[in-house]
């Protein structure tokens, strides 16, 4: 496959870049989406399926994609918005959507509005607390963290978060009264540095997993859904959730290889399984 063909897409509140590989007119577009997560982090998946064109993109407030508004959060809304936008742009036929994580909670609020733009949708680890028995505690520690973020910075804030995701089991009701973990324990800075940017904590950490869908629509749309999860990642909020999404749209949920981000290959020094990973997503498109 060529090297990607980066692209520029003004919407409303943001400038958004999407990258291309291979020809839109070889057959159906495969598009990869996370939320925070931009385009650098689909590289190697992307490489699995050099028989199709590939897109994937940043993100409004991440990567290459910046906002011109003068808010601070993001919702679903924009980017289910942002991504039928980005659709309408490449001009083709309905794709098939890869949506990992917060991409998957974006990519359910697409299909639930436009169905019509997606062929088959695989969402993998949506984080969604609605369907969660402790959603009142997830919901409650997502403000928290971003209230930590704009008071004390990343490092702290991040602790918190690696500390919800990373946690197996519903959260406990006094979940908020345990002491918060130490930044230092993850390698984490706990001086503030004064940023407040981050897409993660400061943009999409309230609005992502408290966002309620519309099974109704989702569940008559002509769209055909996958909800996938990592096999690593069982008990823990992203995987749980998705198995909530499942069984509220009364569908399996399918087991990927690896965790969260099972299908990463190096990208942010992390690895997961991504050559077992492209064979299930495969599989899940077919």
């Amino acid at each position: 496959m060529s090297e990607p063909t980066t692209h520029t897409l003004a919407v409303p509140g943001a400038t958004l870049h999407y990258d291309v590989r291979g020809d839109l007119a070889a057959g159906p577009v495969l598009m990869l989406v996370g939320s925070p997560m931009d385009a650098s982090g689909f590289g190697t998946l992307a490489s699995y399926f050099t028989d199709g064109p590939v897109v994937t993109y940043d993100p409004r407030g991440s990567g290459r994609s910046e906002r011109t508004d003068t808010t601070t959060e993001c919702t679903p809304e924009q980017h289910a918005d942002d991504l039928h936008r980005v659709l309408d742009a490449l001009g083709v036929g309905p794709v098939d959507l890869f949506g990992s994580s917060g991409g998957a909670v974006n990519g359910l609020v697409l299909v639930a509005r436009h169905p019509g733009q997606v062929r088959t949708f695989v969402a993998h680890e949506p984080p969604v607390a609605a369907v969660l028995p402790d959603r009142d505690q997830v919901i409650a520690t997502a403000d928290d963290i971003y209230e930590t973020y704009h008071r004390s910075g990343s490092g702290p804030a991040m602790a918190k978060f690696i500390a919800l995701t990373s946690r197996t089991g519903p959260l406990p009701v006094d979940y908020a009264d345990e002491p918060a973990p130490d930044p230092a324990q993850y390698g984490l800075p706990t001086e503030d540095d004064g940023a407040r940017g981050d897409p993660l904590l400061g943009q999409n950490i309230r609005t992502c997993s408290a966002y309620r869908h519309d099974y109704d629509a989702l569940s008559t749309a002509s769209t055909r859904i996958v909800v996938a999860a990592g096999r690593e990642s069982e008990g823990e909020l992203a995987h749980r959730g998705a198995a909530g999404v499942a069984e509220r749209l009364g569908t399996d949920l399918v087991l990927f290889p690896g965790h969260h981000a099972g299908f990463l290959g190096g990208e942010f020094g992390m690895h997961g399984d991504p050559d077992g990973f492209a064979r299930a997503l495969r599989d899940a498109l077919t």
